[in-house]
């Protein structure tokens, strides 16, 4: 169904969406962040919206915009791992999981830091930290490090091959 919408339904080219962009104001940008942190707990690639956010708004307004959608969606998805699924995954996995657990608890900031930095799929790492026992600010600061090299790397490559174009 997606690949017949995909083929069928006018898009936007990226002048289009930079005029959009550009007249959104206040309330358009806070859509564009809420729109993108939703879309980031979802298995929507995060490299594509980074690199779509430069390449609309620009290398600042794109960073800006990667870097704090990519924060609330992560936290987003931690905080959904953790009221939803920490109770049953701890009942399931018992004992087997409790060595590994205090590991990321201990370490929770960097296991974070370097879950971000990989290629695992940004959802999976949100709602994983969210089951494990990571406390909330070591995810929190952890996530606010850690999106930030990728959103650099991705926005930064959006917003230049639009000079290409």
């Amino acid at each position: 169904m997606a690949t017949a919408v995909a083929l069928t339904v006018e898009r936007p080219d990226v002048s289009t969406l930079q005029g959009w962009v550009a007249d959104a104001g206040p309330l358009g940008w806070t859509a564009v962040v809420l729109g993108v942190s939703g879309a980031l707990m979802t298995p929507i690639p995060r490299t594509a919206l980074t690199v779509l956010l430069g390449a609309a708004a620009g290398f600042p307004a794109g960073l800006a915009v990667a870097v704090l959608a990519g924060w609330l969606g992560g936290m987003g998805g931690f905080a959904l791992g953790r009221l939803l699924g920490r109770d049953a995954v701890t009942r399931l996995a018992g004992p087997r999981l409790e060595r590994a657990d205090r590991l990321f608890q201990d370490r929770g900031f960097l296991a974070v830091v370097l879950a971000r930095l990989t290629p695992v799929p940004f959802a999976l790492v949100s709602y994983a930290a969210g089951l494990s026992s990571i406390r909330w600010l070591p995810a929190t600061l952890g996530t606010a490090v850690g999106v930030v090299p990728g959103a650099v790397l991705h926005v930064g490559i959006g917003a230049s091959v639009i000079g290409w174009l």
